[in-house]
């Protein structure tokens, strides 16, 4: 995917042209499965390479893709469609069957009509304890590794893989967790979180993505004073401000 020209933005900011007039830029139902697996040290999860030849390429991501309409169950409902799209891609991405019915659903995520390439993506997570070899096809997707989250987000300060915001506001989340079913149990005790993200520019420059808590949410407004649910997207490097309990 292009990569930001403004020295100020940090390459992994998806959200496109502030400046812009939103666009008739519909969101497309998308979904993807965090696999989580224990270790000696610690949990893991399957990350994959996106090819750059496709959209968010050259990005590390978790196994998903869009709903498709052979997702759908006959009431259509939209969640059993997300599951069955999430379970279908890890399976053609990396060689992985996972149960739909074992899915955790944590979060919703959905860009602004100023990300060029727009997803609203249901996010599962499930046990990956059943999981063999995984083989990617080498087209679409050109490697894979298991990572603990902490080390994927240390490799990312350090600028060796990219991270789309939401897989970066994931990883944050589950470093805080460990072993697996301690993740998975933190999930399912609390409420799904819905990210509705609102992109706007600090004073010295900035790009802040915002979710509803924050102070500045409503009104856009990056430097507004007050609570924060926040990505800091400097060029040197994400950092997430949040209240105490918002993960």
């Amino acid at each position: 995917m292009p990569r930001p020209t403004d020295p100020n933005q940090h390459r992994d900011d998806i959200y496109g042209d502030l400046k812009a007039e939103p666009a008739e830029n519909p969101a497309i139902p998308a979904a993807t499965v965090v696999l989580v697996r224990d270790t000696d040290g610690g949990p893991e999860v399957l990350m994959l390479k996106k090819s750059s030849k496709i959209a968010f390429g050259g990005m590390w991501v978790f196994p998903g893709g869009r709903v498709d309409d052979e997702d759908y169950p006959a009431d259509r409902d939209l969640e059993t469609a997300a599951r069955t799209a999430a379970s279908r891609e890890a399976q053609e991405e990396a060689g992985v069957r996972a149960r739909p019915d074992d899915f955790v659903w944590f979060a919703h995520w959905t860009p602004p009509a100023s990300t060029p390439r727009r997803y609203a993506t249901w996010f599962f997570a499930a046990h990956a304890q059943a999981v063999g070899t995984v083989e990617v096809d080498g087209g679409e997707i050109l490697e894979h590794t298991w990572i603990s989250p902490a080390g994927a987000l240390e490799r990312h300060r350090a600028r060796e893989i990219d991270l789309a915001p939401p897989t970066w506001v994931t990883l944050y989340h589950l470093s805080n967790y460990s072993p697996s079913a301690a993740v998975l149990e933190h999930f399912r005790e609390r409420e799904s979180r819905v990210y509705e993200t609102r992109p706007a520019k600090r004073h010295d420059g900035v790009r802040v993505a915002m979710w509803r808590g924050d102070a500045g949410y409503d009104g856009w407004d990056a430097d507004a004073k007050g609570d924060r649910h926040r990505l800091l997207m400097a060029a040197e490097g994400f950092e997430f401000e949040h209240a105490e309990g918002d993960y």
